[in-house]
């Protein structure tokens, strides 16, 4: 049996497609949209928040999303074990959700970034991380956003950093964390994030626009073949 994936949509994602794309077309899994409207997750395994501007980033990213039909059964199917991944405005969600700790702030430069960048895995025994290759120093994944200023108090980097929930941070293409390399200003240069019990992933870089041999970069496979490995195996 292929694991099911839900895409939840909401006015103003535009990267829904894109995670649709990569997990029906190259990875070959079962994908379904669930509409923000609905609270019914269509019996989906692994839920996934995309990117986009949900309901045009009015407040703040996020921050009307987290109050959608559908957001009371993605909180309650994540209490329950079940594998979540926010991607860029899908990270903004997670955290006005209480579902991660923390809050995006806009980039340092006060500019949209939209470029390729490469993380560092922090942590591969995760759901999201474990066919990422011990040798692959670096992933190189694009971002494109203009609030990904990743901030939390100390005591909550302190607990990310006791609890391993640090997955992936800004880096050079050899895995060397600096702030030179840092796009956004984020803490800790962190890109990445997990829950304390690890089935949420939040993540500013787009794992989805980097799946397809066409476009030259493949690295965002890592990240849902190690989903996908894990609710086969």
């Amino acid at each position: 049996m292929k694991p099911k994936f839900g895409v939840v949509v909401f006015p103003g994602s535009n990267c829904d497609y894109d995670a649709y794309y990569a997990i029906k077309k190259i990875l070959d899994q079962d994908v379904t949209f669930l509409w923000h409207k609905e609270n019914n997750l269509d019996e989906a395994n692994v839920i996934i928040l995309p990117g986009g501007f949900s309901y045009g980033d009015y407040l703040r990213t996020g921050a009307i999303a987290r109050f959608s039909p559908i957001m009371n059964s993605v909180i309650d199917f994540a209490h329950k074990g079940g594998i979540v991944i926010g991607i860029c405005n899908g990270f903004q969600i997670l955290l006005e959700a209480g579902l991660l700790p923390g809050v995006m702030l806009r980039n340092m430069s006060l500019q949209f970034v939209c470029k390729d960048v490469y993380l560092s895995t922090e942590n591969r025994n995760t759901f999201f991380s474990s066919e990422i290759p011990v040798e692959k120093k670096a992933i190189k994944i694009p971002i494109a956003h203009g609030e990904g200023n990743y901030y939390a108090s100390d005591d909550v980097l302190k607990s990310l950093q006791e609890n391993n929930q640090i997955i992936f941070r800004y880096s050079d293409s050899s895995g060397k964390v600096s702030d030179e390399v840092n796009p956004n200003g984020s803490l800790m240069n962190i890109a990445g994030i997990i829950n304390k019990q690890g089935n949420v992933l939040g993540m500013m870089p787009h794992p989805e626009r980097a799946c397809d041999p066409v476009l030259n970069k493949t690295d965002g496979q890592f990240i849902f073949k190690s989903i996908i490995n894990y609710l086969t195996n």
